[in-house]
């Protein structure tokens, strides 16, 4: 077993609290190993699981009603048009270790989310114009916040910033969440403990967390999590496949729910990473938009939602779910499957088909590999069908599967691949996806951190981006975003899929469920649920 830095004070006083408090442990998988623990470098949704459980943010967006609530901070408000926050914190507020949180500890937390060294993908929400980020504490439980251009949204950006302690020895790290790490095996499992020192408590006046211990196995095969929750092993599974919704719904009617089209969408991009180490040859073709787009047309998105995910999901247009109705640009369409208008547009780059083969204008023969997340049937299913669709235009495709672990460091680091299929888990807010859009953005998906924008559109998309994230009013913020999915509609960066509908299944023990839409679909008031007997 490897401890995590600063999770393990002492194992009797942890047993004596549970005894004292009750017992009760909740039980779900996660797909992957979290690649970090560190709550400002959070790039993939185990790492986003554990800083959800146990990191204290000042405001919670409570993913329910959709509507931002007050958590470490008992109120705050906006001003200057966007430009400034002022928080007042709740009284008597600890860390898990039991240290005192103050306004210096949130101060010290923006200033390490805006250090220009840790390039933090939290501070890209706020990155709304040049200029340094002011803070100025003004009382213990007091502290503003002064950026130097108008943020949109800027109370909802605080929901993803966990509050970190300044005053932590080296290499721990106490939390304010409702949960702290007490054990992670890799490969294994995550165990998390309650926070005895949390702020929260439940309608009955009770200290929350319900739950004494909550376990996160770590398991990508999906059949093996469906097995486990049909033997009463684990209590949720989010983000259910297809086939095991209607295998559960077979068996439980009332365990499984389908809330219709999720906000979250499966993509297909192309590497253009100068560095990647890959031919010359293919990166030529992967810089070409009109190459992008033929392999948009080639692909027959019905069938991949009518046979892989059995109608539960539906043909993307862009970088929003139609179910987010605000800022749903409906002037877009997806593309339709049009193998020959694929083929008119290779040809004006140069490619001719001749027998069952692409070439490109040297005479090579177009193949390449796309790679994705192995034990994800889903993906595999759709990389088989996406095989089959290139096939029909002359194009050899590999299909290769990779351990999560092995993947991101792929897609990051080596940049050695050739195009990647993978989700995307969106929020509701545009500036949720600054890190995605931005040329300097580390979620940048076919280029990550861009020193300065590669291509003229990719500049424009840095303009709206930052034009909407720092506009108060939805109609220019609208107007914004409208463009920018238009922009990468055209351009074809990522070639959107599907939006998968939101499906989970939920045990009839587990107490206080009432899944949400937006992610964390189940868990997010995890501070709430408990285990009948």
């Amino acid at each position: 077993m490897k401890p995590v830095p600063g999770v393990f004070a002492c194992q009797a006083v942890f047993l004596l609290a549970l005894s004292a408090q009750g017992s009760g442990e909740l039980r779900f998988c996660l797909r992957s190993d979290p690649k970090t623990f560190d709550p400002q470098l959070v790039e993939e949704e185990s790492s986003e699981a554990i800083r959800y459980l146990t990191g204290g943010v000042l405001i919670r967006l409570n993913r329910s009603t959709q509507k931002l609530e007050p958590a470490l901070a008992s109120s705050w408000q906006v001003s200057e048009k966007g430009r400034r926050i002022d928080f007042k914190l709740r009284p008597n507020l600890e860390f898990s270790d039991g240290t005192p949180l103050t306004a210096e500890d949130v101060a010290w937390t923006m200033r390490r989310v805006f250090d220009a060294a840790l390039h933090s993908p939290v501070g890209d929400a706020f990155r709304s114009g040049p200029g340094d980020v002011e803070t100025r504490v003004t009382a213990p439980d007091a502290i503003t916040i002064r950026f130097p251009a108008p943020v949109s949204a800027l109370a909802l950006q605080f929901d993803q910033m966990a509050i970190e302690c300044r005053r932590a020895p080296e290499g721990q790290a106490p939390v304010a969440g409702p949960f702290a790490v007490a054990e992670y095996k890799p490969g294994d499992y995550v165990l998390l403990r309650r926070n005895e020192h949390y702020w929260k408590r439940g309608a009955d006046g009770r200290l929350l967390p319900q739950a004494a211990t909550m376990r996160l196995d770590i398991q990508q095969n999906r059949d093996v999590e469906a097995l486990w929750f049909r033997r009463g092993q684990i209590h949720w599974i989010g983000k259910l496949d297809p086939e095991l919704f209607d295998l559960i719904g077979r068996e439980s009617p009332a365990s499984v729910r389908d809330a219709g089209p999720s906000l979250d969408w499966v993509q297909l991009w192309f590497n253009q990473t100068p560095a990647a180490p890959i031919a010359p040859t293919r990166k030529g073709w992967f810089a070409s938009a009109r190459f992008r787009r033929a392999m948009s047309l080639a692909i027959n998105r019905e069938d991949i939602c009518r046979v892989v995910y059995h109608g539960h999901a539906q043909p993307a247009a862009g970088p929003v779910s139609p179910s987010n109705k605000l800022w749903f640009n409906a002037a877009l369409k997806p593309d339709p499957h049009s193998p020959g208008r694929a083929l008119d547009l290779l040809a004006a780059d140069g490619f001719r088909k001749r027998g069952d083969t692409l070439f490109d204008h040297a005479g090579t023969a177009v193949e390449f590999s796309i790679v994705t997340n192995s034990g994800n049937r889903l993906h595999e299913r759709m990389l088989t069908m996406i095989q089959q669709d290139l096939a029909a235009i002359g194009i050899r495709v590999r299909i290769v599967t990779l351990d999560f672990p092995s993947l991101i460091e792929r897609i990051t680091r080596t940049f050695d691949y050739d195009a990647c299929l993978l989700p995307i888990v969106a929020g509701i807010d545009p500036s949720d996806q600054m890190n995605v859009w931005l040329s300097s953005g580390a979620e940048h998906a076919w280029y990550p951190r861009e020193p300065q924008p590669a291509t003229p559109w990719e500049a424009e998309v840095d303009g709206l981006m930052r034009a909407q994230a720092s506009a108060i009013d939805d109609k220019t913020r609208k107007a914004a975003w409208d463009r920018v999915q238009q922009i990468v509609r055209d351009q074809v960066p990522c070639v959107f899929l599907v939006n998968p509908d939101a499906m989970c299944a939920v045990s009839p023990k587990l107490r206080n469920a009432a899944p949400a839409l937006v992610w964390p679909q189940v868990f997010w008031n995890a501070d709430q649920l408990a285990v009948s007997p």
